[in-house]
């Protein structure tokens, strides 16, 4: 394996990524990595999704790359949350994270790297606690509102086409043949439209 991954990334097309790639060429230089790949994205970083970071990530999943070097966090997402995702996946990968114009170092045998990992990870577990609050209580006020949630039920989709069958006086067993429905499913539709 022993191959690096560098991510440079700029946010328009007429921008350059040469300085950055310039510097963490020697960044990988100096610390004796031999074998590169770069990755390259003129793109916003609000994307969510971005044709080298997520090629990158793929490489990384099949384990062809040992760890990231980057030129700032931010050239890896502009959001809590995307940066959040990132840090866990390369976490649960066991992949180093360095952002050199940062002094971030998250390999295993840098003692301040770990503490910045552990910094980093304390930050994307308050992130992700926000936001499954912010869900529960959205949750919670649509509930209030009478909101059904979750998915359709997939009989509701068929619901007037066994009513309009049942209000012609057929039988379940007839409904249930000629809508090619289950006996069952013909039964709770009509069950549970009685109840409403």
């Amino acid at each position: 394996m022993n191959t690096t991954a560098v991510y440079v990334r700029v946010s328009t097309s007429g921008q350059k990524t040469d300085s950055q790639e310039r510097e963490l060429k020697k960044h990988c230089q100096l610390r004796g990595w031999k074998s590169v790949n770069v990755y390259k994205d003129k793109i916003s970083g609000a994307k969510s999704t971005r044709p080298e970071l997520d090629r990158m990530l793929k490489e990384l999943r099949a384990g062809r790359l040992e760890r990231v070097v980057t030129y700032k966090l931010d050239r890896l997402g502009r959001s809590m949350t995307q940066l959040c995702l990132l840090v866990d996946e390369l976490t649960k990968l066991n992949v180093p994270l360095i952002c050199t114009s940062q002094g971030i170092d998250t390999s295993d045998n840098n003692p301040a790297g770990k503490l910045q990992l552990d910094v980093l990870k304390a930050v994307c577990e308050f992130e992700r606690n926000l936001i499954r609050d912010r869900v529960n209580v959205g949750l919670a006020a649509a509930r209030a509102r009478g909101q059904k949630l979750g998915r359709p039920k997939k009989l509701d989709q068929r619901k007037e086409d066994v009513m309009k069958l049942r209000e012609q006086g057929k039988s379940i067993r007839t409904i249930s043949d000629e809508l090619k429905m289950p006996v069952s499913s013909v039964h709770s539709v009509i069950k549970e439209n009685l109840a409403a």
